[in-house]
Order: structure tokens, then sequence, then C-alpha cells
């Protein structure tokens, strides 16, 4: 489909099959056959096709293609039966499941029954808890009786009757909970197999649909070259004679494919002219892997090998294995690897002997060093000079090794300058100069200048920016009727693209222009593009910064530089040193930093795919090589809004010109924001109110969202914005508290109209007003609906082209007719409300919940579910009737950028995309998360502004365990004289649970029983010894840090806070009072040095370094200090990016884990190299903490290995880490990194058994359990984890010593495919495990729901080829009944496992579900907390309990995050869901956690009253936890207490309610 549509677009060149014919003089040779510059798709199509059957028939041939596509059609068929197998036995399990079931509802539904086979009550009660709030059924109580059920009319009664679903759902459960889960399990296998036969179906559809293509193709491809045959005249054959014979070259190609048209036609040419004398066979890359055997066969016979821009480590190895005995060796711009291979007469590249570096002689380095700026970034500019002229002056330089390297540099020149003349005479060169006398004369090389400006209505080049804007806005038609402040946008084209005439630059250029950009159009070879955006562009704010002295003037800035808006790359990699410099450890990003702040404008990277095709890239989202190049690479340097443009097509490049629209569209929006004064800008602030019913309304993490808004709103007022009647400072409480009033469902049903009774006083003595808008179902419908006119030019050539109602045909699928709609902010009329805080131009808003809280059964069984219509109508009012001119995302985080789509390269139907649009998304997220923001930054268009993580404080110890220090003391003092206090310190421990971490064992290793009697007759010595290990216990939880508080946006800390965060870091390597000074101070370090000796010089005690050493820290505490005194710099970057200027980069992270280098916030943060993880550093902390693991492991098993360890791979800790929890992975297997030159992993490679630690161990099987952000950050990683996987499964080992081997075997004995698949996650764009928003809904019975839950989302495989996100539910399915033990690492001091939800939902449900597979058999869970210096493992019930001590329990936590308004009272009331979730994973139900949380935030009146008064709703959760985890049986709680709790409970319920 794709090549017809470009068929259309443009009408291909007629091909002629050029003949040699004998005495054709050079000129002849170079006019007698060109190729058009505009490579046609079809024609490369069908030359494929031809080439795969090569030599048969064309009657054979035709026979063989309708072969192939009637066995595509009988596949088609046979999964089109399969599928209706599977559809027929779902709808079976929902007939069974349902059918017979008796719902009542309305409002006087008995609690005690609502089903005929009765009820459990305790379960019934907890159900109630969850029923509060919801829409309650009005009129008489209905009874409904269920007589057919298909999984269709499910869906289609979420849809039309929510209240009806739930009862329905809760009463299946309630009949039969074992045959619910059997249900659930069922239904999840049976999806997940029509998933895969689904998307296989559908891949074979669109390889049917190209097999028919490329046959019809071929046919026309044959007829034309009969035609062409019979009217070309047969001259008479000029014969050469060869000195040694046919000459043979191999030429392979990987980054530039689009030139393989182009190489087949040069081997043509020169089979021709030389009678068949010089055999030229072209390959590409892919050809390697798809044909290997006929490349070798080729490659047996060469006498040169040439071979370009080839990186793939397995491709390397796999050429360097069999080009060593080929004669002539040209590699260029490759791996180093593969280019030590380069060997030309005399001149190698290989090192030399004894290790000296082999390359040209003396005299030529000496020139090479007199080329170039003398600028350390400028070095690879200056080398591409000294190659252009290098041939030229090599010729005074005497010896044959000085020829072979000129020879060198000549065809370099040639095959740099490109074009199928000079490549035709670069061959013509080398075979004359070292094979034989082809007879024929090679042309000079056809120069085109290294660097200029190029567009497609003008023929040549310019060599000044200035001359072509001139031209540009005076000459030029197109460009004159732009208007003169048309925005200019300085715009990097690949060189080797304009000399080979790629048709995608007219395109974009054009494209760009009929947007109303003007583009200034610079090529480059790659490596210059920091010199021309340092030297040919300049800014407004550049010459305003140097006029004013901010900026020192740039002495190689070009008199003719240009004045641009914009700088947009089609290059990618990093600014400065494009495809080389990213080969390189040292990228220069200092420098690129350096000169895009001078400029002080957007920098955006677009481009087409060049390392992928556009099917995979709409398929499966940009993988591999290609996120590091347009996304990784170019992050590091502060690149935003990456838009893939296109991609390749066979061997060409086509764009699409739908998202070259949303490329300049957005680039005008971020260039408006400039232009516009500040007064004149319309601003949406979206907060966050998701799950709803908690008092999550105006909350993100480790922020204090209602203070912040507060300095935010001031902010803007000071900067001129319109803010209406705001008078520069407000109560953030009480905005967010108006919010929450516009959640009022009453006012929703009433329309628009229904806000003007809420109560808003306090809102408009602020200066504040409440508004609301109605968005009919039609006017949704037309923001919805793309062009109808848009066809193959808009959309590119995408296997399936999307219709006009696309986006609204599946938004009803999923919720309904928009105008039956009746959900989730509609009124009753069907409008969709949209409703928030208006201050002048400032909008300030919560983004609508995404419809699965409360309802998460829905989505379970509906995956890749759509945002509901009223998102939808959100978004899309934001950006068409309010026309925001930017959009600030407050906090962390939102959910925009989560939604289904592409999981990377956002098409144009990505729903985040959609919703987006053109809006200009200023993000502003938490420095400590570089995981997450990138994914806002990628799918959401995100411009991130980093804010900091909130201080540290140390637990210290409270009631029982401070009463429990003082005893151990006075014990310790005198163990004999006071012995009598042996009963009251096993009492006090027991009390606070303490017993379980520290038990008492015997001489054989087996836990007592301890009780106070016990203790009492216990041997003194024996009991000191164990009060002593409560005692170092106490000093565990003591030191323990958390997060105290929140953070507020642009606030440095204050002096308490300071010395938090100095303390934190520096532990006891700093005086306290050294710290303290620090703190207190704002001097620098050398004024403060004398004050700081006499500190240190006091502290005795401390004296372990000598006095330098210790005055280094202090420098380094100074330093500190001064970066985090710039937190005010956070407000300063929201300020600018609303002035569309550039925000700096860095990288993510915390300053506990990362050091300084994080600091100063306000930041656009990033993450890393994918391709040099994990690092040295992580991949030895990993080793030392998979060791461990094992060592824990079978101290607890009596010595056996665990079969199946499952790790979790998450983005955020991996990247936080380097990814030591990768390493604990290659170390279980059996595994080390594999580098190339340059430093990049490529291959994970199996270590011999002898060599794994401890000697004697096996290989440990693995399963993966993958977040979505890991998936999508890190797909190289992926591919060579999978690979690893691969290998060790057929490795000749015995099965005992290999775990992975033994598995896999079993599984083929199963029937099972891919046997060796390890690495699972959702499916490709999704993420999450659905676990938490079920526990946060109160939606699951037993346990093992949660599991399977677990299980179902996480079926998915990813690896090599054609595995991206392939369902193997039987393959998860054997690991889990073979997983011993599960991993997770805790990065960070502020995520404990108790802070979020993630935790339980993952690591939790994977434990229960491997449990629930191994028929309840415990599994164990190691952690590795990752952000401190030991890396040893702890058992998941102790982290628990150690975390639920220091944190939730601790007043000191308890009271610092209380005194955080309603942010505070959200957090705490999220920790105790999390409580309850762990109770349902792991059955962490210890009593006294429970009875010390009541006491701390439900029972104690003060406390109480502060959690009430500043969040209601997010106090009324905690209470309800409380009751709910008595009614599940995990807190055996008094009556009297449980009665105080239901009373509260009322109350507050009563008070939400209005009552």
């Amino acid at each position: 489909m794709a090549t017809t549509m470009r068929a259309t677009c443009c009408a291909p060149a007629p091909r002629a099959r050029a003949h040699a014919r004998t005495k054709r003089s050079r000129e002849t040779w170079k006019t007698s056959r060109r190729i058009s510059w505009v490579t046609e798709a079809v024609e490369s199509r069908a030359e494929r096709f031809s080439k795969a059957l090569e030599g048969k028939p064309w009657e054979q041939a035709e026979d063989d293609a309708k072969l192939l596509i009637r066995d595509a059609e009988d596949t088609m068929h046979e999964a089109r039966t399969e599928l209706e197998r599977v559809e027929e036995d779902m709808d079976k399990i929902f007939q069974d499941t349902f059918q017979g079931i008796v719902v009542q509802l309305g409002e006087e539904e008995s609690k005690e029954d609502t089903t005929e086979t009765g009820t459990d009550k305790p379960r019934m009660d907890v159900q109630e808890l969850f029923k509060k709030g919801r829409k309650k059924p009005t009129g008489t109580r209905k009874t409904v009786v269920i007589e057919n059920m298909s999984e269709e009319e499910f869906a289609e009664l979420g849809r039309k009757d929510p209240e009806l679903f739930r009862g329905l759902t809760e009463a299946a459960s309630r009949k039969n909970k074992d045959a619910w889960l059997a249900f659930q399990t069922k239904a999840h296998e049976l999806k997940l197999k029509r998933e895969r036969i689904t998307r296989a179906l559908e891949s074979a559809e669109v390889d049917l649909r190209a097999l028919i293509q490329q046959a019809d193709l071929a046919n026309q491809a044959h007829e034309q070259e009969l035609a062409t045959d019979q009217g070309e005249s047969v001259e008479e054959e000029r014969k050469i004679a060869p000195k040694t014979g046919q000459a043979r070259i191999v030429l392979i190609t990987g980054f530039e494919s689009f030139n393989v048209a182009l190489y087949v036609d040069v081997a043509e040419r020169l089979k021709d002219l030389t009678g068949g004398d010089v055999v030229l066979s072209v390959f590409s890359d892919r050809d390697i892997t798809l044909k290997a055997d006929v490349v070798a066969d080729e490659l047996d016979k060469a006498d040169v090998i040439f071979a370009s821009l080839l990186f793939d480590f397995d491709q390397v190895e796999w050429l360097r294995e069999r080009i060593g005995r080929i004669p002539i060796r040209l590699i260029f711009e490759s791996s180093l690897e593969l280019m030590s291979q380069t060997s030309i007469g005399s001149f190698q590249m290989k090192p030399g002997q004894g290790g000296e570096k082999a390359g040209p002689p003396a005299p030529v380095k000496a020139v090479l060093s007199k080329f170039g700026s003398g600028r350390e970034e400028d070095r690879m500019v200056g080398y591409l000079s000294f190659l252009k002229v290098g041939p030229k002056l090599l010729q005074f330089v005497p010896g044959k090794r000085a020829k072979d390297l000129r020879n060198w540099l000549t065809v370099y020149s040639y095959w740099n300058q490109g074009g199928a003349e000079n490549v035709a005479s670069m061959f013509v060169y080398l075979v004359n100069e070292y094979l034989l006398d082809t007879g024929l004369q090679s042309a000079p090389v056809e120069e085109t200048p290294a660097l200029g400006l190029v567009h497609p209505g003008r023929k040549g080049f310019f060599d000044s920016p200035a001359e072509y804007l001139v031209w540009h806005k005076t000459e030029y038609e197109g460009g004159s009727t732009l208007p003169a402040d048309a925005p200019v946008v300085g715009l990097l084209l690949y060189r080797k693209h304009v000399i080979t005439k790629q048709f995608y630059i007219a395109q974009l250029i054009y494209a760009l222009e009929s947007e109303g950009l003007r583009p200034v159009p610079v090529f480059i070879n790659g490596v210059e593009a920091h010199t021309i955006v340092r030297d040919w562009f300049t800014s407004a704010s550049e010459v305003e910064a140097v006029s004013n002295g901010k900026l020192s003037r740039n002495p190689t800035l070009r008199r003719d530089a240009v004045f641009v808006d914009a700088v947009v790359s089609t290059i990618g990699f990093p600014l400065v040193g494009g495809p080389a410099g990213s080969m390189e450890s040292g990228r220069q990003q200092d420098v690129a930093k350096s000169i895009l702040q001078s400029k002080n404008v957007p920098y955006v990277v677009a481009a087409p795919l060049l390392i992928q095709d556009v099917s995979s890239w709409v398929r499966d989202g940009i993988q591999g090589l290609q996120t590091v190049v347009m996304y990784a690479l170019p992050e590091l340097d502060g690149a935003i809004d990456t838009v893939p443009l296109g991609g390749l097509v066979g061997d060409n490049i086509f764009l699409a010109e739908e998202r070259v629209k949303r490329l300049a569209s957005r680039i005008l929006s971020w260039v408006n924001l400039r232009k516009l004064k500040s007064f004149d800008r319309k601003v949406a602030i979206v907060l966050y109110g998701f799950p709803p019913g908690v008092g999550a309304t105006g909350t993100a993490a480790l922020l204090n969202v209602p203070e912040s808004l507060s300095r935010m709103l001031s902010t803007l007022k000071s900067q001129g914005y319109d803010v209406g009647e705001f008078q520069g400072d407000a109560d953030g409480e009480m905005i967010v508290q108006a919010l929450r009033r516009l959640e009022d469902q009453r006012a929703i049903s009433l329309g628009a109209k229904g806000f003007s009774n809420l109560e808003q006083d306090d809102l408009k003595r602020m200066g504040g007003q409440f508004f609301a808008n109605d968005v009919s179902p039609s006017r949704l419908k037309e923001w919805l609906e793309y062009p109808r006119e848009w066809g193959p030019s808009e959309w590119g050539p995408q296997p399936t082209l999307p219709d006009s109602k696309f986006l609204l045909k599946n938004l009803e699928k999923q919720w309904g007719s928009l105008d039956a709609y009746q959900g989730l902010g509609t009124s009753a009329d069907g409008n969709f409300i949209v409703s928030g805080i208006q201050f002048g131009k400032v909008f300030v808003t919560v983004q609508p919940a995404l419809g699965i809280e409360g309802d998460p059964l829905r989505l379970l069984f509906q995956r890749d579910l759509c945002p509901h219509p009223q998102y939808c109508a959100f978004y899309k009012w934001l950006q068409n009737d309010f026309a925001a001119d930017a959009v600030i995302h407050f906090g962390m985080h939102g959910t925009v950028e989560w939604l289904p789509g592409s999981p990377l390269g956002n098409t144009g139907y990505s729903w985040s995309d959609v919703l987006m649009g053109n809006l200009p998304n200023i993000y502003i997220y938490a420095a400590n998360n570089p995981s997450e923001s990138i994914i806002a930054k990628r799918r959401g268009y995100g411009t991130i502004v980093s804010y900091n993580v909130p201080p540290y404080g140390r637990a210290g110890l409270y009631k029982e365990l401070a009463t429990l220090k003082d005893v151990l003391i006075e014990y310790r003092e005198n163990p004999v004289a006071n012995a009598s206090l042996k009963g009251t310190i096993v009492a006090n421990a027991d009390s606070a649970g303490l017993l379980a971490d520290c038990p008492l064992l015997d001489a054989q290793g087996l836990q007592v029983d301890l009780t106070p009697e016990l203790a009492d007759e216990m041997p003194d010595e024996d009991f000191e010894s164990y009060a002593s290990e409560l005692y170092q216990y106490l000093q565990l939880v003591e030191n323990r840090l958390f997060s105290e508080g929140l953070h507020t946006l642009g606030a440095a800390p204050d002096q308490k806070q300071m010395e938090g965060y100095l303390s934190a870091y520096f532990e006891d390597e700093l005086p306290s009072e050294a710290v303290e000074a620090i703190a207190r101070s704002t001097e620098g370090y050398e004024a403060m040095r004398a004050q700081l000796e006499r500190i240190w010089h006091q502290g005795a005690q401390l004296s372990t370094s000598d006095a330098e050493s210790a005055l280094q820290k202090c420098r380094e505490a100074v330093e500190i200090r001064d970066l985090l005194n710039r937190n005010t710099e956070e407000m300063d970057a929201i300020v600018r990016a609303l002035n569309g200027e550039y925000i700096c980069p860095e990288a993510g992270g915390d300053l506990l884990r990362d050091g300084p280098g994080v600091l100063p916030t306000g930041r656009n943060i990033h993450a890393l190299d994918p391709y040099r993880m994990p690092s040295p550093t992580a991949m030895e902390r990993g080793a030392s903490a998979a060791q461990a693991i094992l060592s824990q492991h079978r101290e607890s098993h009596k010595g056996a290995w665990p079969e199946t360890v499952a790790v979790s791979l998450w983005g955020l800790d991996s990247i936080k880490t380097r990814g030591e929890a990768l390493a604990i992975v290659l170390e279980l297997i059996g595994a080390r990194p594999v580098k190339e030159g340059t430093g990049r992993i490529v291959r994970f490679e199996l270590q011999p058994l002898d060599e794994l630690i401890p000697a004697g161990r096996p290989r440990i099987d693995v399963l993966c359990n993958t977040s979505g952000i890991f998936r999508d950050s890190f797909a190289n990683i992926i591919e060579l984890l999978d690979d690893a996987f691969q290998r060790a499964a057929t490795a000749d080992e015995p099965l005992e010593l290999n775990y992975i081997k033994k598995h896999a075997g079993e599984m083929v004995s199963n029937g099972f495919k891919n046997p060796a698949a390890r690495i699972f996650s959702n499916p490709a764009g999704d993420y999450g495990s659905m676990v938490n928003e079920r526990v946060g809904a109160g939606d699951w019975e037993q346990g093992e729901e949660l599991g399977d839950t677990w299980q179902s989302r996480y079926s998915f495989s990813y690896g090599r080829g054609g595995e991206r996100g392939t369902a193997r539910p039987e393959v998860l399915s054997a690991l889990l009944k073979t997983t011993d033990r599960v991993v997770q690492q805790v990065d960070s001091v502020e995520y404990g496992l108790t802070d979020i939800q993630e935790y339980m939902a993952n690591t939790g449900a994977l434990k229960k579900a491997a449990e629930t597979a191994r028929g309840g058999a415990k599994v164990g869970c190691s952690i590795v907390e990752a952000f401190g210096k030991d890396v040893k493992p702890r058992e998941l019930d102790q982290v628990l309990r150690l975390e639920y001590r220091s944190r939730l329990l601790n007043p000191k936590w308890a009271e610092a995050m209380a005194s955080q308004g309603s942010g505070g009272a959200y957090e705490i009331s999220q920790r105790m869901t999390a409580l309850i979730g762990w109770g349902a994973t792991t059955d962490f139900k210890e009593n006294w956690v429970y009875d010390q949380a009541a006491e701390t935030y439900a029972l104690d009146p003060a406390m109480a009253e502060k959690l009430r008064r500043n969040n209601p709703q997010a106090f009324q959760n905690v209470v309800r936890r409380f009751l709910e985890a008595s009614g599940r049986g995990m807190w055996d709680a008094d009556e009297s207490t449980l009665e105080k709790l239901r009373a509260l409970y009322g109350e507050l319920d009563d008070e939400l309610e209005g009552v």
C-alpha cells in the first residue's frame, strides 16, 4: 500500500537498462546513465522482489509469487478460524459465570444479602465502605436476573449501567469466590491468546498486501525491461585485457540504506562497461541477517570489501571473521573494531606490534595538526577539512605508504562527496590502481561544499546564510509571500541526503513554509552541527546578553550570521560531535549547553527514521539504536518536542506530512510565546486529582502544591501576566478547597450553569472566580475528526491509513455513543463539563480522572482503554476554545503522557499527541525521577522543569522504642546487677513487634519462642548477646533517613532543612558543628575556612582522616549549600519556559545517591546513555548484591539454590543506579557486558561455568519483571538480555548447572514457543499492573485475584526480532511455577516500599502470583536498598517493619507530613492504602502496625482534627482503611476501637455528603 501511495505523489523517472559498448569515452560514461534524484519506492520494491527470485524464469517467478500469496491466505484463514474458537470459548465462560446471577439494586438494598446464595457479612461490610460516594441508584429496589451474558454484552453493560455492572461482579464474586477467581484467570488467558492471534493476523494482512503489490510491481518491471531491451541498438562490445582476471567487489552499507538503489545502478553500469570484468555486489546491513549465506559466498570471492556506517555488534563480529583474507578492505565511519580492519596496500589502520597505533607518516601528522579552529570541540571538523585536501598534500610526501594513504583518502573523498558519478569513479579508480586496467578513466571528484545552504526553489547552493535569507525574502516566490515577521528556523540537514537528492528534503522545506515558518536549511556532514549553531546562527537574546555584558562575545560568530527563532536538527545524535561524537564517551555536553544557552531559543530534534521502517514505527514504536539517536542523546543537550517525521520504506526515505505539520505548529507555538507580551498570554495550570474521592485534588509527589501554586500565581503577577484581581498573595489551600467544590456532582449534572450556585466568596476575595464550560458531543466530534481529504500524502506510507473518524470510532467503541454517554464529568443533558478557577488569563484546573478508579475491573477486561469523552473534551477545549498559549502540568505526575498510543515516537493517532496538540507543555517534575519524566518529555511533549526533593530527617526513637533503648542502656551498664530487667526488655520488645526482627535462635539456628519468663531464665552471657542485637537494631531504626515533609516550588531551604540535607549527605564524615556552621552561613569556603578548621580540630573523635581531606569535605559542603540555595531557579525556569526560552538540561537524580551533579534544580532533566548501562560501578555492586541474595536464599533453604529468581527491572532505579538491577540479573545468569572500542556495551557474554561465584553454582534462571518505562527507554538492553537468555538456553552445559536450559527444555516438551523468553512486561504502549487500582477501589476478595491481575497484565514477552510484546502466558506461568525468590531494588530514601503503591502492586503481586502458581508454597523476597553503601539484601517483611517504624508510625515523620496541609494528609492516606495492599499481596498482617497507626492518626484528637481540617477526604480514607483491615481479617482490633472508628467514619461521611 505504501508504495502505491508514493507512486501517486511523484511520477517515477523511466528506468532504462544501460548497456555499455566499446570505445565509450569518459564523457559518455558520465552522461549515459544517471539515477533520478527522486528515487522511487515502487522501483525499489520491484528490484528487491526480482532479486529474491534471481535466476528463475519469469513464468516460474510468477508461479512462486502466487504460491507465496496462497500460503499467506491459508495462514490467515487458519488464524481467523482459531480466533473464532477463542471468541466462542470467551462467550461461554461469561455465560457460565454470570447466568442465573440475581442482582438487587435500589435505595432499599439490604446489606445482608444481594444474591440468592447469601453473603459473607464481614466482606460485605468491606464492600460497603467503597460504595460511599458512588452515584446511588434512585427509585425503589429493583431485582435483575441475568439470563444471558457474552463478553460484548458485559462490556456494553459497563458502558451503559456502571451500577449494575458493579453489582453483577460483586454478586458473582460472593456466589463462589474460587469460581470467580478461576473465571478471571481463564478470561485473561483467552484474552491474551486472542491478542496474540489478532496481532499475528494484522501482521499477516500487511504482509499479504505487500506480497500482492510486489508481485504486480515486479511484473511491471519485467515488462518495462523487455520494452527497453527491444528499443536499444546493439553496439560492438569493447574487450579489455585484465591484469589478473575478474575484479570482485562487495559493498555493504549500514545507516545509508537509502543509497542501495544508487549502488545497485552503479554495479550494473560497471558490469556493462567492463564487459563483466568488474563485479560489484551490493548488500545492506539487513542482508547480513536475512541472507547471510549469499553475503558470505560473495565475501569468499571478493578482492575488495567496501563497507560504511556499520555499528551492530553481531554484524561487525560476523564480518570481522570473514574479511581478513580480502586484500583490500575499506571501512568508513563504522565501529572502531571494523574500521581497524582497513587495509589498502601498505596502509593499515590495524594497531602495529608493540601496541603502537598505525597511521599516517610523521610529516602527515604534522600537517593534520594544522587543521581546525584549535577548539577541542572542533577537532572532527578539522579532520574533515584535512580529508578534503589530504590527497593533494600527500603528493609531496615520499614513500609507498604515503601513496597508499593518498589512495585511501581519494577513495574516501569520492565516497564522502556521494552521488552515482562519484561512486562509479571511485570504483574505477580503485580497480585501476590495484587490480586491473579497466580501460576507463576515473573522473575527478565532483565536489559539493562541505557546508552550505540548500533550497529546492533554486539550483545550486548558498555559501552565506545572510545571502540565503535575502534571497528567500525577496526573490523566492514562496518566501516573499510569508509575513515579514515569520519565525526563522535554523534547519540542520545531512549533507549526504542533499547530495543524493533525497526527496524528503524538498518536502520538509516546503511543508515548513506552508505552515508559516521561514526555514534556513544548512547541510552538514554531521559533526559540524555545533559550529553552525554557534557561528552561523544568532538570536535577539544573544545580542542582548552580549550588549549587557552577561555573555562574552563569540569570536567565531560570522558577520553574516542570521537571527533564528528556533533550531531544528534532523541529524539527531549530540549537537557536538554528531554521529562521530556519539560513539565517544566525552560528548562535550557542557559545550553544547553553553552554545544553546547563548542562543536561548528552542532546540528541537525532528527527523525521518533512518534505522527503522515506517511500518515497525507505527506498529511497535521507535526502538533500538533509533531511540538513542533521536531521543536519549539529543536530550542530553536539552532538545525538546522530538517528532519523528517519517522513515524508511524499503530503502527509501518518506515523510508523513501530518507529522511535519505537528512539528511546525509546535515551533510556532513556542515562538509565539516569546512574541506575545506577558499580559496577553493565556496560561492553563493543570493540577491533579487522581484517584478521586480520597483527597488527591491538588497533590503531587514530594511537592506542597497549594503553597507552590500560591507562589506561582504571585510570580506570574510580578512578571506582568493578567491574573485578574489577584493581589499577589493567596492561600493556596483555599484555592485547592475551591477546586474540590467543582467536583460537586449536583453542579456537574446541571451543566456549566450549575457552578454559579457554588460558594465562592473566599475565592473572589483572592481575585478568582469559578469558570465552567459545556462541550457538546457534536463539538467534541468535530475536534476529534481528521480532515476528510487527508490521504497517503499527509499520513505517509503507513501500512493502514486511518480514516477521518478513526479517533471517534475508537472512543465510541470503548465508551459508547457520545450522544448517549452519561459518565464522568457529564451533565444530565449530555454535555462534557470543563471547569476551573480563572485569575484573569490564567486558568487553574484539575486534570480529569481517567475513569479507572472505582471501576478497575472494566479496564482489566478492556485493554488499551482510551480516555473517556470528558477527558478528551478537557484538553481539546484548552487547545481550541480557551486557546491556551501554554500549559503548566503542576508536579509529578499527570496522566496525559501515559495514554494509549505508540510507546515511543508519537503518531498522529497517539492519544498523547492528539490531546496535547500544539500546546507548549511546561512540566514541573521531581528531580529524582528521570525515568518517568522522560515519558512526559517524549510522549507528552513536556519541557521539564525539575524541583528538589524535600529535606531529609532521621527517624530517631519514640514511645516503646525510646523506652526500650533506655532500659537496654541501663541493662548493659551492668548486666549482672540489672538481670531483673531481662523480662522487661523482652516484654517491651514484644510490644513493639521487635521479636520478629530480632529472633532468639538456638544452637541449631531454629527460632525460640521468647517470653519474659524464658528471658529471666536465660544465662547472663546469652541474654547479654541477645540484648546487644536488640540495641544494634534500635540504632538502625534510629538512624534511618526519611523525607521530612514536602518541597515548596522555588523555596530555598531554611537553616534546619539545610542541616538535614548536609547531615544526610555526609553522614558521620563531618562534625555536626561544621554542618550547623555551614548551613547557618552564606559565606564562601575561604571566608569560613578558619572557623571550620577550629571546629574540626575540636572534634577529635572524627579525626580519622587528615586535616586536608576533612577540609575538602567542608569545601564540598559549602558548594552543596550554595547549589541548594539555588532552588529559587525552579520558579525562574518556569518563567523562562513561558517566554519560549531554552531550559538548561541536567541529569536527573537525588543528592544522596548521585551527588551534587544533580543540582541545581529548575532544569530540563534527562536520563543516561542506554548503551553504557550497567556502569562498571553498577556491575560491581549488582554482582555483590546477587551473590548476597544467593547466600540469603541458601541459608533459609538448607543450602538449595533457587532455580528461578524474579528480578524487577524498573526505569527509575536503573537510571539512578546506572543499572544495578540489570547487573543482578547478569550475575545470576552468569554473564558479563562486552564493550566495543568506544565503550558502548554491545553484548552480554556468557561466562564459563567455572568462573561463576561461588564456585560450582549453576546458572540461575531469571524472570525479568520489566516496567513499561524500562521497556520503552532501554530497548537495546532488552535485546541484549534476550540474546543472552537465548544463548544460555542452548548452551552445551549440564541441566543441573544451567536452570535456564533446564526450564526451556521442559517448555519445549510441552510445545511452548520461544521457551527462552524471560523478559515480560505490559503490552506495547501500556503501563502498570492495575493492582493498585483494585486495592484502591477495594475491588477484590482474595489476594490471589491480585496476583492474577498482575500476571494477566505482564504476560507479554519482549526481545529480539518480532518479540515486541507477544502474549506468552504459558511461558510466564511455567516460570512462576519455578520461581523461588523475588528481588526488588529500592533506589532512594524518598520512595520506600511503604511510600508508594507501585511496590506492592508489582513486587507484592508478583510474589502472590508465584505462590499461587506453586500451590501456595511461600516465595522469598529480597529487598536491596541501593541508596546506601551496603547492598546486603533484607527479607521483605523485615524491610516493611523497619520502614513502618521509621516513617508511618514515627511521630516525627507524622507531624512533619501532617504540617504540609492537604498534600501531607493525602500522603498519609496513600500509605494506609499501601498497607492494605501489602496485606493483600504478601499477607503482611501485624497488629502492632495497625494499633500504632490508629493511635497516631485516628484516635489522637489533635492529629485527627488537623487531618480532618486539612483534607477530610484523605482522612476518611485513612479511617476507611482501618475498618477495611478489620473486615478483611488483617487486624485483630478490639471492639471499642472499632466502634470509635465507625463513629468517626460516619461523621466524616455525613460531613462530605453535606449532611
